[in-house]
Formats: structure tokens, C-alpha cells, sequence
């Protein structure tokens, strides 16, 4: 006879899959409920994004970063809602929504499936890749016309936006900040960046930001202040048609508030960094021809010095990520950063 008491109490609790596990069920053809050949996963700070032939799933990671937190399911449900609806603004028809990934009873994971709700995917539609920006100024493809239409489609934008009330100090006050942050970010030791350039930069910079007070004012007291993209880089750049722009930064609104003309500066400085300055230069004069907004080469190059001093600092701080750590990339490309925030801050005390 079996005198063992039998078990009691609750029933064991059932495990939660981790992100590992979500990344692996992903990356399989089968999981999805559409027939895709193939998933190309890729991996960045934030997110996973998974390429299927047709359509593209972006899994945010459970991190927390600077100025995001995504670790509870219910702030990523929040930030996935956020993406769709702010892309619209830019990219109407490409991102179609949310699915859910489940996990049932048994603790198989489903996209849309029964069971308990693990997290949430953005869902897109797919864009060929020889259609985006940045393929285009690396291959010389890039038509007559494609930044004429861009600069229209961007111009079209800000008008649509109601401009931000801001107090002109506080906005200066925010381009100081951001010169310190950079400058003591990029002469950390960790980077073995040559830290003399570093502070003879954030100098120049704060010389500029002097300089430019009034005209950054002015920028202000015109109402060109508004909600715009956050992060307009050529590999965001569909030239479509029509043309759309992809991955408005979703996570910070803070971020998002900006002058259109830096907005534009910065897509140039990202085409020169890519190769093309007369891409970039042309985009300017585009975006100036159509919207009317003549800004002082002076203050473009201010805010050009200042996104690639981010830029840099950015591409730095893989550096702390041990994939990163011995790959001689990301050092590469914060030394042309650093080199574009040197030559276009020169060009604003020119």
C-alpha cells in the first residue's frame, strides 16, 4: 500500500517564454500564418524585426534604455500601438497593425493563436529594398525627380502639423545639453576616440549655439517647432510611389519635437555620410524651393554638427555591447561622424 500523502496546493505556476524563445519560434517559415520561402531576422538595440517574403512581424525587446523602458508587456502593447498610428503620418497602407503572439496551454507559442497573450508584433507590408534611399545613393539609381517628390511629400507634412509652443530658452537650452552629453560621452576613455577633437567640438559648438541664439529664436517665434519623424535617414526612405517614410521614431515625443529644417539637415548629412553630398545638397535646395523656408546655411550646418555628434556617440556605445566589442565597425563609422560634426561646424563659423 502507498501511504505517500498526496500532492497539494496550486498547480506549478506555467513559465512565461523569454525572448530567446520568441526569437526562435520567429525565425521559423512554418510559425507564421501566411506561407512565406523565408525569414531574415534582424536584430537592433530595441527590437527584432523578421522579414518574410511579403510582409515584415518587429518584436520589441523587453530593455531599457536612456529614454525608453520596455520591459512590462503592457508598455510594449502601448509603444506598438504608438508606431502604427504615428506612421501613418508618413507611411498610410504600410504598417496594417497588431498581432498577438500566444502561448497555450502546453506552452506553444502562436501568432494570433489561443492562450495567454506573450507579447505583440507590429505588422508591415514588406518594401523592396531597391526602392529605399539608401540602396539607391549606394547604387546610383537614384532617378531625376526622387528628392523633388521626397522634398514634396516632407513639405506636405510639416504644413500639416500644428506648430509646438516652446519657450526659446528652453529650446536653446536643450541644444547645450545635448553638446555636453555628447562631449562627455564621446571622450570616455571606453571609445579611445582622440579626446582633445571631442572638446575642441562641443567648444566650437557652443560657440555656434552662441552665435545662433537669435536665429534659433526666430526659428521658434515663427512657429517652426512641431511634431515631426524623429529619425529621417535614408534607410527609412521609401521612393515609391508615393513615396512614404518608414520608422518614425515611436518611443520619445521629446525626441520628435524638432525644426523640419534639422529634420531635412540631417537626411543630407546622413547622404553625404553615405557618399552623395550632392544628394544632400540637393534635397536642400529642394525642400527650400518648395516650402519657402530659406534657412541660413549657418544654422544648417549647426544642426548637421550637432545630429552627427549624436550620431557618433550612438554607433560608439555598441562598444558596451560584447557582440559589438571586437568588430571594428561602429568605431569606424563614430570616426565619420565625428569627422562630419568637425567639417560642418567649421562651415557654420564660415
Amino acid at each position: 500500500m502507498n501511504w505517500a500523502r498526496p500532492a497539494c496546493g496550486p498547480p506549478p505556476r506555467r513559465t512565461t517564454p523569454g525572448l530567446e524563445a520568441k526569437v526562435a519560434f520567429l525565425r521559423a517559415p512554418g510559425n507564421y500564418p501566411e506561407p512565406t520561402f523565408r525569414v531574415e531576422a534582424l536584430e537592433t538595440h530595441m527590437s527584432w524585426v523578421f522579414l518574410l517574403d511579403h510582409h515584415v512581424y518587429k518584436l520589441k525587446k523587453p530593455v531599457r534604455h536612456e529614454l525608453l523602458d520596455f520591459r512590462t508587456l503592457t508598455a510594449r502593447h502601448r509603444f506598438c500601438l504608438a508606431e502604427v498610428k504615428l506612421n501613418e503620418r508618413l507611411a498610410a497602407g504600410i504598417y496594417l497593425g497588431l498581432a498577438t503572439l500566444t502561448c497555450d496551454r502546453r506552452g506553444h507559442l502562436g501568432i494570433d493563436g489561443r492562450g495567454s497573450i506573450v507579447d505583440w508584433l507590429v505588422r508591415m507590408r514588406r518594401l523592396p529594398a531597391e526602392r529605399m534611399l539608401d540602396y539607391a545613393l549606394a547604387h546610383g539609381t537614384l532617378a531625376d525627380g526622387d528628392l523633388r517628390r521626397l522634398a514634396a511629400r516632407l513639405v506636405a507634412f510639416y504644413r500639416s502639423l500644428d506648430p509646438e509652443a516652446v519657450d526659446r530658452a528652453a529650446w536653446r537650452e536643450r541644444f547645450r545639453l545635448q553638446i555636453e552629453a555628447n562631449r562627455r560621452g564621446l571622450a570616455s576613455p571606453l571609445y579611445g576616440l582622440p579626446s582633445g577633437h571631442v572638446r575642441q567640438l562641443a567648444r566650437d559648438q557652443h560657440a555656434a549655439l552662441d552665435r545662433l541664439a537669435a536665429l534659433l529664436d526666430q526659428r521658434v517665434l515663427s512657429g517652426c517647432i512641431i511634431e515631426g519623424h524623429g529619425d529621417l535617414r535614408p534607410e527609412h526612405v521609401f521612393l515609391g510611389e508615393p513615396v512614404a517614410v518608414i520608422d518614425c521614431l515611436e518611443f520619445s515625443r521629446m525626441l520628435r519635437l524638432g525644426d523640419p529644417a534639422d529634420e531635412l539637415a540631417f537626411l543630407a548629412m546622413e547622404c553625404e555620410r553615405l557618399g552623395s553630398r550632392v544628394a544632400g545638397q540637393t534635397l536642400l535646395q529642394e525642400y527650400a524651393a518648395l516650402s519657402g523656408d530659406a534657412v541660413p546655411g549657418e544654422l544648417l550646418h549647426f544642426y548637421q554638427s550637432c545630429r552627427a555628434s549624436t550620431r557618433a556617440l550612438i554607433a560608439a556605445r555598441h562598444l558596451l555591447d560584447e557582440r559589438f566589442r571586437h568588430s571594428p565597425h561602429w568605431m569606424r563609422r563614430a570616426g565619420q561622424y565625428l569627422q562630419l560634426a568637425e567639417e560642418h561646424i567649421r562651415c557654420a563659423a564660415a
